[in-house]
């Protein structure tokens, strides 16, 4: 059996068609091929070599966190960024506590958006059969959070901490698997509950389903608006989210709940990123393909991508300007403006 990697690059290969009708290859890291990131860079390729830009050649399944610094080192072209990771290693804390404060800046000063998206919405789901009522059922219990290292790992625990006061080894047990092995996790019992990035619908959910019914908990509409959870919405890569529980595209075998039928959570944001030494031409090109074919890519490769805010370029949605060290390429800049859109002087 092939691996998600190989699957992906098979792909991406079979997008992006023959070296021969394209001018270059370049090299891409993205997450599963089923999740935002994942479809937003193998959708890339497919926009790259229909303008007859470049073949990219694109790995999954990768951690963001080691993609995002290959691409800083120039190991990598193009890859998926929570934002929330530009702003760690710019200080060389979290998941680059390795590298230090004064590489770990050097590094994410490498770094340029081409354009951004909603990553996810963190959020909390269960099995019906866990008998598990909420978020204030989760002390002393079992919660796959994420891989062992990344943006969502971190997000999930601050989440939970935020809602519930609980810190993981202490008020709950984590558990830790790969992207991979994500819904495998999911149905094997390894865990009572989960805080996972979403997507709506969210694939993961919809493949678990086979094991039974599932409930969808919205955060707290209190803690949403609360002062706590003010303070992580203004961290880099994460904005307020919130959508009608009827749009969220789920049918049989999902519940959600919520105090007022809606849904509310952390959406992280975030976006395809490049070295900043991508020549003007490439990065402008890369980006007018994303640009004339959000629709017709972009949006049809899966049920959840018209949602996820693609060609957006408003900041309090991108949020690209605060505290948010990331800024667009030049020639990504140039391309959005020739297609007549505004961005903030902030993130030039």
């Amino acid at each position: 059996m092939m691996s998600n990697k190989r699957i992906a690059a098979v792909i991406a290969a079979a997008c992006i068609g023959s070296a021969a009708t394209a001018q270059g290859i370049l090299t891409a890291e993205t997450a599963a091929p089923n999740t935002t990131p994942g479809i937003s860079i193998i959708s890339l390729s497919e926009a790259a070599s229909k303008a007859g830009i470049a073949d990219i050649q694109v790995t999954a399944g990768q951690t963001l966190t080691n993609s995002v610094q290959n691409v800083a080192e120039g190991k990598t072209d193009i890859a998926a960024a929570p934002f929330i990771l530009p702003f760690l290693m710019s200080r060389g804390v979290g998941p680059y506590a390795g590298l230090g404060a004064e590489a770990g800046a050097d590094l994410a000063d490498n770094l340029a958006v081409l354009y951004t998206y909603r990553v996810s919405v963190q959020g909390l789901f269960v099995y019906d059969s866990a008998n598990i009522s909420g978020w204030d059922g989760l002390e002393g219990k079992t919660i796959y959070n994420g891989p062992p290292r990344g943006a969502a790992l971190t997000n999930a625990r601050l989440l939970t901490k935020t809602v519930t006061g609980l810190e993981e080894g202490t008020g709950y047990t984590g558990v830790q698997v790969n992207w991979g092995q994500a819904v495998k996790t999911i149905q094997d019992g390894s865990a009572d509950a989960f805080v996972l990035p979403q997507a709506f619908p969210d694939p993961r959910i919809t493949a678990a389903l086979a094991s039974g019914d599932i409930t969808v908990f919205s955060m707290p509409k209190d803690v949403h608006e609360g002062e706590a959870f003010q303070k992580i919405a203004k961290l880099p890569g994460t904005v307020r989210f919130s959508m009608p529980v009827a749009e969220m595209g789920y049918g049989d075998g999902v519940t959600v709940v919520s105090e007022d039928d809606t849904f509310r959570g952390p959406a992280t944001v975030g976006g395809d990123v490049v070295n900043v030494n991508m020549d003007f031409d490439t990065a402008k090109a890369l980006t007018t393909a994303f640009i004339e074919n959000i629709e017709t890519i972009y949006h049809a490769k899966a049920s959840f991508m018209p949602v996820t805010w693609h060609g957006e370029t408003d900041p309090e949605v991108t949020d690209m300007c605060g505290t948010n060290p990331m800024k667009y390429h030049p020639g990504a800049v140039a391309a959005w403006e020739e297609a007549g859109y505004t961005l903030p002087d902030c993130a030039k």
